[in-house]
């Protein structure tokens, strides 16, 4: 059976850890509690032994006057009392009204089970009052999206000339010459998975009450705005009386390039609007947006629908952990405390509010009627989406995979080395060729059959036939696609995660690149190994591919200083900017082996590698934190063997130095340099699988990259005061 810790640690929600009750400390004051029970069950004094009779004379007396009903007050009293702001709530202190120790240990577990139920109680009433905050303004943005649609239908049943027939239908605005300021109301999202928050498009649309407005299809005038910089533009307008705004987020390049378009046509429009007049120039408010505005709407109603479940669980699994640790506490004390202080806990505001289930019920029927077609099943496939069931075949054929791999890598190291194929000497071409392309001297049909095999994998990555992991596949395509335009895509933590895992593959990417100029220029069959080394297109290609996955990094890094405004990711921008320069001191060196290149070369490589290391440990891994309880560690750890982390860190120190093979070209014994660089090349490959998991256990332990357990959606539609 799975021990409640267990359970309770695996279903609790990272984000918010510390916000639960903390049931591993209330453990360990139990365990003082239960130690010193055991040392005076062992070694009890006469003293002990006369206030334990004194007590049971007194305990039987008072039994015997005030009768049974004042059994279970003989131990605790929970007091409750106001706190000083109403958003706080009521805070809850303990009394014991009986000494159950000699030490204070009793009085420490209850100070700490006081605080986690006060913590645990502020904590779901922020959480409630968000999320109610939320669920109001959505049924406001439904509304307004309601009355634009209709309006939209309404301008479709009109007839239009035979010119217009082909444009999209939409409502009609015109722009003003009014100028205004408007705050900026846009909120960032941070993320361990892909969200619409981003730096949007604004549109302010304003609707008039008047019958002549009714008749043209309720025509709009819009007031421009200033702030360009980061909202990109501004467009306000009035619905019945109300100033609103339109938010379309830049999710993509092709809203991102929209965006500066309209920018340049805005301020065309506005000079020409200033000299022609005030009635401006007109722009549409049309089918396309609001079907941007839906899919926001409801994604932000999922999302508050996975926030509601998550308070569910939060309650539920807080709730249980204080009868768990209750039941502890009279099974090692003996006493009856469960009865009276968990009570109290079913009395408490976190308990006793049914305002989330009301919530939860309302957002079903409101997604069912407006985004499921009064299909429920529908409905429940997006607020409720089923978990894949995991598949042994897929641990099975990794497995097999590997055991095949070895084995055959095995048996190759062992002819090689009996054939004497790598040491040193003269023939250095055909080392530079056996590398990338594995060929043997053979036939050209033989030596054909690396780029076939390479084929037919690309063939079947892209294979639109749902077999072969289709999702999986796909998935991955568009996270590169993000990844090579990470500029113009929002940076979710799997896209970074992955841009990561590509710095290190950057000899692989240079190897790729060989073969596809070996096939392609048909090397293998004139057997001119020298030609693509020779070709200048070829050379400078190196360039491209030693450092675009660092620049492709960098600009992620770029796009989320942008987003987010934080400072710490311009300087994890600077680092894949030292490693971009590292990179191509090393091809130029390669290219051109002069003193100048290797002075430039050991220069680039320390100062990325100092750069590279601090922020592994630091900021990546959380650890060389000097007041850590775990000496140049960190607080939590996930493993119990310190000495594994300390190790870790040495062995990462180690191979990030592999740069030096590039300048020493150090050989171990007759052994080839180039069969060490592969070597080094897959070291790096575990260095990096190291580094991820270091780097994803800070996460879980720590949520060191701030992500929210429930993604902040922007919504579309914003009112904004006239005074504003």
């Amino acid at each position: 059976m799975v021990k409640f810790s267990k359970q309770f640690e695996g279903q609790l929600v990272p984000e918010w850890k510390e916000a639960f009750v903390d049931y591993w400390q209330l453990k360990k004051d139990l365990k003082k509690i239960h130690l010193l029970n055991n040392t005076n069950n062992n070694k009890p004094t006469k003293q002990q032994t006369q206030s334990s009779l004194s007590n049971t004379i007194f305990t039987s007396l008072k039994f015997s006057l005030f009768g049974h009903r004042h059994k279970d007050h003989e131990v605790i009293q929970v007091h409750r009392k106001l706190a000083s702001s109403a958003s706080r709530g009521d805070l809850y202190e303990t009394e014991l009204l009986e000494q159950l120790d000699e030490t204070d240990a009793a009085s420490e577990f209850f100070a700490c089970l006081d605080l986690q139920l006060n913590k645990v109680n502020q904590f779901y009433r922020i959480k409630e009052k968000e999320f109610m905050e939320r669920g109001e303004s959505l049924k406001k943005q439904m509304e307004i999206l309601i009355k634009l649609k209709t309006v939209l239908k309404q301008q479709r049943g009109k007839d239009v000339s035979p010119l217009d027939s082909k444009e999209d239908p939409s409502i009609s605005c015109t722009f003003s010459r009014d100028e205004e300021s408007i705050k900026d109301r846009t909120e960032q999202e941070q993320g361990g998975q892909e969200s619409n928050s981003d730096e949007s498009e604004k549109n302010d649309v304003q609707f008039s009450d008047s019958p002549k407005s009714d008749e043209m299809g309720k025509q709009m005038t819009i007031n421009r705005e200033d702030g360009k910089m980061r909202t990109l533009s501004g467009r306000m307008s009035s619905c019945q009386g109300k100033n609103l705004r339109i938010n379309i987020p830049l999710t993509n390049p092709t809203c991102t390039f929209s965006a500066i378009t309209y920018l340049i046509w805005d301020d065309l429009v506005n000079q020409s609007s200033r000299k022609c007049g005030p009635e401006g120039s007109k722009i549409h408010i049309n089918k396309s947006k609001l079907h941007h505005a839906e899919k926001m709407i409801r994604g932000a109603f999922i999302e508050l629908y996975k926030g509601l479940g998550y308070l569910k669980t939060y309650r539920n699994l807080n709730m249980l952990a204080f009868v768990k640790i209750l039941k502890k506490f009279d099974k090692v004390t003996g006493k009856q405390v469960l009865p009276l202080y968990l009570k109290v806990v079913e009395s408490t505001y976190f308990n006793s509010s049914d305002k989330v289930m009301k919530l939860a019920d309302e957002v079903e029927e409101l997604f069912v009627r407006h985004f499921a077609e009064e299909d429920k099943r529908k409905a429940m496939k997006y607020l409720k989406p089923n978990q894949r069931k995991e598949s042994h075949a897929v641990t099975f054929f990794i497995g097999l995979f590997t055991g095949c791999f070895l084995a055959l890598f095995a048996g190759y190291v062992i002819m090689a080395h009996i054939m004497g194929m790598y040491k040193r000497q003269s023939n250095t071409v055909y080392m530079e060729t056996v590398y990338p392309v594995l060929r043997q001297d053979t036939s050209t049909q033989v030596r054909a059959i690396p780029g076939l095999l390479l084929l037919v994998f690309l063939i079947l990555f892209v294979c639109p036939f749902n077999i072969l992991y289709k999702s999986s596949r796909y998935r991955f395509l568009g996270v590169i696609r993000n990844i090579v335009l990470s500029p113009l895509y929002k940076v979710v933590m799997l896209d970074f995660f992955v841009a990561d895992q590509l710095c290190s593959q950057v000899p692989m990417l240079r190897n790729l690149e060989y073969v596809a100029c070996y096939y392609i220029t048909g090397s293998y069959k004139t057997q001119d190994y020298g030609l693509c080394m020779r070709t200048k297109y070829y050379r400078d290609l190196a360039y491209a591919v030693s450092f675009l996955p660092y620049y492709w990094r960098a600009m992620q890094c770029a796009r989320r200083w942008f987003d987010e405004g934080q400072t710490s990711h311009l300087i994890n921008l600077g680092k894949y900017v030292s490693a971009m320069f590292a990179a191509g001191a090393k091809v130029g060196y390669e290219r051109k082996r002069s003193v100048g290149y290797l002075c430039l070369v050991v220069i680039m490589y320390s100062s990325a590698t100092v750069y590279q290391l601090y922020w592994d440990f630091v900021k990546d891994w959380g650890l060389l934190q000097f007041n850590s309880r775990n000496p140049w560690l960190r607080n939590d750890l996930m493993l119990r063997r310190k000495i594994i982390y300390y190790f870790s860190m040495g062995l990462n120190l180690i191979l990030r130095l592999a740069w030096l093979q590039t300048v020493l070209h150090s050989s171990f014994g007759s052994v080839d340099y180039r069969v060490t660089g592969l070597f080094l090349a897959a070291l790096e490959v575990i260095r990096r699988g190291l580094w991820n998991f270091f780097r994803l256990e800070n996460e879980h332990l720590n949520n060191a990259g701030k992500f929210r357990a429930v993604k902040t959606v922007p919504l579309p539609f914003h009112e904004v005061d006239d005074d504003d």
